[in-house]
């Protein structure tokens, strides 16, 4: 039970990181300017209920994150990330597992590497490493520093725009019991699209699959998820969302809330 609750917050912590336009998990090309700051605060809650024969096990557990984005240069970005993580396991209404702390620090740099303005298509580059902050024995954490990398494309119309995710991720864990029941190597792809629908609100959409990172044979986790995204002034967002897993492999309901500041 214990192992399949460190699994599922695994799964959790690697897959929020990400940094994308908040409800979004498909990231964007997109950069803040040399020596622009952007700062934001995203939260979600989730819910998950599995129902045996004779036993119903329930999991609920959110994160709180907070990450600043820092523009180097015009094309580069480099965006560090702290997460607060909760999570919680009963099973027929009896409290088997209650954890809550600081997960593990994301440091990322996105990188855009072709810009086609004319045909408004680019591509980026993200590079990412977790450094172990967080308790793993708690499975708040791998417990060793671990990376991955995601390519990225965007494709922009006058009023809508689409975004595309392929993505690797090599999870070092320091725990043996993760080590015997994780994968370490995790594939995505996912693919989003936003469209204007007046100047200050974007509604998006978002589709995504990813290996499962239990070794036990269960398909691919897939998601959809919709949301608004409303801007307050041009420098400061507002975003909400939902997420639904679409296999038992993936949480079944996801929240998202956020904001975005930009100075």
């Amino acid at each position: 039970m214990i192992k399949k609750l460190s699994a599922i917050i695994a799964v959790l912590l690697w897959s929020l990181p990400v940094f994308a336009a908040h409800p979004l998990m498909t990231d964007d090309t997109g950069t803040q300017g040399k020596g622009k700051f952007q700062l934001e605060y995203n939260g979600e809650y989730s819910r998950d209920v599995e129902r045996g024969a004779s036993i119903v096990e329930k999991e609920t557990g959110g994160t709180v994150t907070a990450a600043l984005t820092y523009g180097i240069v015009d094309n580069l970005d480099i965006i560090i990330g702290f997460p607060w993580e909760w999570s919680s396991l009963s099973e027929n209404g009896a409290v088997i597992s209650d954890e809550k702390g600081m997960g593990d620090t994301s440091v990322e740099v996105k990188w855009r590497f072709y810009e086609c303005k004319p045909q408004e298509l680019s591509f980026a580059l993200k590079p990412r490493m977790t450094i172990p902050t967080g308790d793993a024995q708690k499975g708040l954490g791998n417990g060793n520093i671990s990376g991955g990398v995601l390519l990225i494309a965007t494709k922009e119309w006058e009023h809508r725009a689409l975004h595309g995710n392929i993505g690797y991720t090599h999870n070092s864990y320091a725990m043996e019991q993760d080590n015997a029941i994780l994968k370490q190597d995790i594939w995505h792809a996912s693919l989003a699209a936003e469209v204007n629908i007046t100047e200050k609100i974007r509604t998006v959409a978002d589709i995504s699959l990813d290996s499962n990172n239990e070794k036990k044979p269960d398909p691919n986790r897939v998601f959809l998820l919709g949301g608004i995204i409303y801007r307050v002034t041009d420098n400061f967002d507002l975003d909400f969302g939902v997420k639904k897993g679409l296999n038992h492999a993936e949480t079944d309901k996801t929240i998202l809330a956020g904001l975005t500041a930009r100075f």
